[in-house]
């Protein structure tokens, strides 16, 4: 069945500059890719992706983590990989999340690691189920940023919405 998996390239391995490696690896899939960005990660957002985690003790740690300020790169790069049993394949290639458990030919098991202080720095994220990547595909993308239509959507009217625009 066709599905959407939120893919983010996190900032350690953007300052490793493994984005080639690691979309060369995600190629195998061959899922189509129907967005992707590079954002900044602000707190709010962070701490949403991971609100999942908000009681462990490493909560903190992860939230300036994906924020980059661990390693001075603030943005990661955020893509929808869709297409036929997009989250399974999408998560075989990553690995486990806990780089030393993850099989050495994965992503994180290739990229990842552990940081004196406990943080996985594995690389990539991969939404774990549907209802995982429908919740962060809707907090990293809006709906017309993504070429397919994934989830409904209705069209509202912003009047008083302050946007940039080419001076």
């Amino acid at each position: 069945m066709s599905q959407a998996t939120l893919i983010l390239i996190k900032p350690d391995g953007l300052k490793k500059s493994l984005t080639g490696n690691i979309l060369t690896r995600l190629s195998e899939t061959k899922l189509e890719i129907v967005a992707a960005k590079i954002s900044r990660v602000s707190k709010e957002l962070a701490e949403e992706h991971y609100r999942h985690l908000k009681d462990k003790p490493f909560f903190g740690e992860i939230i300036r983590y994906l924020r980059g300020e661990l390693h001075d790169r603030h943005k990661v790069m955020a893509l929808i990989y869709w297409g036929e049993d997009a989250i399974v394949k999408c998560r075989k290639l990553a690995g486990a999340t806990n780089p030393e458990e993850a099989d050495s030919t994965s992503i994180r098991g290739s990229y990842g690691r552990i940081t004196t202080t406990g943080v996985y720095e594995n690389v990539i994220h991969v939404s774990a189920n549907e209802s995982d990547a429908e919740r962060e595909i809707k907090l990293w993308f809006e709906p017309e940023e993504i070429i397919v239509n994934l989830y409904p959507t209705k069209d509202v009217v912003c009047k008083e919405k302050k946007i940039k625009s080419w001076a």
